[in-house]
This record gives structure tokens, sequence and C-alpha cells, in this order.
């Protein structure tokens, strides 16, 4: 089957979106592998498919791919690029728009400068939420060794404090974090740098995708960790290895994450 893609990018996190509203392509882990590959195929940290909602007052649904093939909860810079397309594509000309992930609804606007800013909702410290299997919520836990903070962002995420993130093995000790039992679905491991309390520097390692340029919701989770502990204002630029990212969290309330998104080229491709 010959089907039609557009590669986008939001700050070096790069995507393969696609428009399935009609329902008719079928995706499995190893042809979403093969076209991740980046020799052999498109190559993309995720696969974004627009697909149609049957939830009154949500324009779309959202489904997120890593590019191992395994469905996600969430992707922030992904969100970006998703309003891009279906607003390009005249899919919509509602503004914001409302999707629906796997896990939750999101609100998505887009702005005159075709920067976009995600309502990620209300990030979640519960452990049940994460899925964190410890006994009670706390302020942080050890897991495998490492002090960390753990957070729902619709995705579950770990945040570490480091004072360099450039002097730091993240691959080893992500790893090592993801295999703990008390992740039982792993989780995107942050290493956040505090420069200022409005100023961080951020590297993720994403479940499925290892490190990326860029993770929104990963800079959502270490934004909100940051506020919950008092290091952190309520406005933070997130310096990623692929850009900045602006976040905008009160205790209590939803996440604000805006940044760009970007077309590179379409194609097509037989699957």
């Amino acid at each position: 089957m010959l089907i039609n893609f557009t590669k986008m990018h939001g700050l070096g996190n790069d995507f393969m979106v696609v428009d399935n509203l009609a329902g008719d392509i079928t995706f499995n882990a190893k042809k979403i592998a093969n076209l991740a590959n980046r020799h052999l195929g498109i190559g993309f940290d995720q696969l974004l498919v627009v697909e149609t909602s049957n939830i009154r007052g949500v324009d779309f649904r959202y489904v997120i791919y890593n590019s191992n093939g395994s469905e996600v909860e969430q992707c922030g810079n992904g969100a970006r690029c998703f309003t891009r397309f279906v607003n390009d594509k005249n899919l919509t000309h509602s503004n914001p728009i409302t999707v629906k992930t796997s896990s939750n609804i999101i609100s998505l606007y887009l702005n005159d400068d075709n920067t976009v800013c995600v309502d990620m909702g209300k990030p979640s410290f519960n452990p049940v939420d994460i899925p964190l299997l410890v006994p009670q919520q706390s302020e942080h836990y050890q897991i495998e060794g490492f002090d960390l903070g753990a957070i729902s962002i619709g995705n579950p995420h770990c945040v570490m404090l480091v004072k360099d993130v450039n002097n730091i093995d993240i691959n080893t000790i992500a790893l090592k974090i993801q295999q703990s039992k008390l992740l039982p679905n792993q989780a995107n491991i942050g290493f956040m740098q505090i420069l200022n309390t409005h100023e961080i520097n951020l590297r993720v390692y994403e479940r499925g995708s290892e490190e990326t340029l860029a993770c929104g919701s990963g800079a959502c989770a270490a934004v909100a960790y940051g506020v919950e502990q008092g290091l952190l204002k309520e406005n933070v630029v997130v310096h990623l290895s692929g850009g900045n990212a602006l976040i905008e969290y009160t205790q209590g309330g939803h996440i604000f994450l805006s940044g760009p998104a970007q077309f590179v080229f379409e194609g097509q491709i037989e699957i």
C-alpha cells in the first residue's frame, strides 16, 4: 500500500505524520521500526497518526508510536507538529483544537507566528498515575541508587538534578533506571541542570527512542518538578539540544508548552 506522509520536527525531535482519517492505513511494530530506520527508511523519533475521534467536542484522535513501534501516551513536541499539520492540510479550521491521546484530552493553540502552545493538562505526582510501585507519594525516590523525582504528564517521567548535563553518561544511567522493577511501564528519564529560577538545561532519554534532541513532555515534567520543589518560578525557558521551549506552570494548575513546529519534506512510501 502506498501512503502519503509528511516529515516534521519540533526542536529537532522529528516525526513522520500521516493522515489516517479514512481509517484505511494499518501499522504494526515491524512496519514502524522499518520506517523509522534512518538508513533504510524515512527516519524519525516518533510516528504521529491523525485519526477520527468518536468523542463529542474532540476534533481528532492523536496516536503516537515510538521508533521501535511501541505506542505511547503523550508527545508534546509531536502535539505542536500535529497542530500545524491539521491546520496546513485544511483538516480543521478550529483554533484551539482538541485531541484525544491514549491517556488524556489536550488543547492545542496555533499562534500567529506559527508557533504552538499546548495545554498539557495537570501533571500528576501520584505514584499510581505514573505508574511507580512505591507504598506512598514522596517528593523524590531512590530508584536503582539514584535520587529522582517522578511525575506523569500523561506519560511517565523521572527527573534527576545534575550539575552539568554535558558531563554525565545519560545512556548508561537512564537504561539502568528504566529497567527498575519500580517502573513497570518504564519512564522517560530527564537530566536537569538548573541555571537560574527561570532557565534550565535538559537532556531526555526517551522510552523506545533513546536520547532525542528535544522532548516536550520531558521539559514539562522537569519544570513541574522544579516548581513543586521551590527550585523554579512559573515561567521557565528550557534549553534542549535542538533548541528552546517555554514552559508555564503554577502549582496545582495546568502546564503549558510553547515552541516551534517545522515542516521538512513530504513524500509517498510503500508499507
